[in-house]
């Protein structure tokens, strides 16, 4: 197995010369950040550059093996989750979760896609019951969801295939247990890219 830093190496050279970080940073800077052995922001970049620029799963899983080498275990776990975003694709979705006096939920829960509660996508069994569905989480730009807050989540459903009739503007619901824990309108498809 390489060490991290060839396999950062080995994920740049995966990208084209032009691709660009939404903050600007480039390819060329990524390099310079190699030669002055900045890890971490190498790392940084490259998950930055991965996000707005369609790459495959190698890429993925080459940075994930690299964050995981560095102990940087959240990196890790969303480069492995975008890795399977290329494979299978996501929703995106915003979520509101009920307040605490409504719903089971009395604290937050971590946003980096360990969680994996059921949701209503209304699919329906054959004797026409509600069937839910199971999707990992993933909480958009904070640590953390707790009871009576909104964000932009990204779900990983464990049967893609049952949610490809979504679409966006759909109202979804997100159950942990009898009650419900949360509503959520869908605000993007990305299908998969393999």
């Amino acid at each position: 197995m390489d060490d991290a830093f060839t396999l950062l190496r080995q994920a740049v050279d995966l990208l084209p010369e032009d691709a660009v970080a939404e903050n600007g940073q480039t390819v060329g800077d990524v390099r310079e950040d190699i030669g002055r052995q900045e890890w971490e922001t190498v790392l940084g970049v490259l998950i930055e550059i991965g996000d707005v620029h369609p790459v495959f799963v190698a890429f993925w899983e080459l940075l994930a093996e690299a964050a995981r080498q560095m102990m940087l275990d959240r990196s890790r776990r969303w480069c492995e989750w975008r890795g399977w975003e290329v494979q299978h694709g996501t929703v995106r979705a915003t979520l509101s979760l009920v307040g605490a006096e409504e719903g089971r939920r009395r604290t937050a829960f971590s946003g980096d896609g360990r969680l994996r509660p059921m949701w209503d996508i209304g699919n329906r069994s054959a004797g026409g019951e509600r069937e839910l569905s199971i999707a990992r989480l993933w909480v958009e730009y904070a640590q953390e969801l707790g009871p009576g807050e909104t964000a932009d989540v990204r779900l990983a459903s464990l049967s893609p295939e049952r949610w490809r009739h979504l679409k966006c503007g759909d109202v979804i619901t997100m159950h942990e247990a009898r009650p419900v824990a949360g509503t959520a309108t869908v605000i993007e498809i990305l299908p998969p890219r393999t």
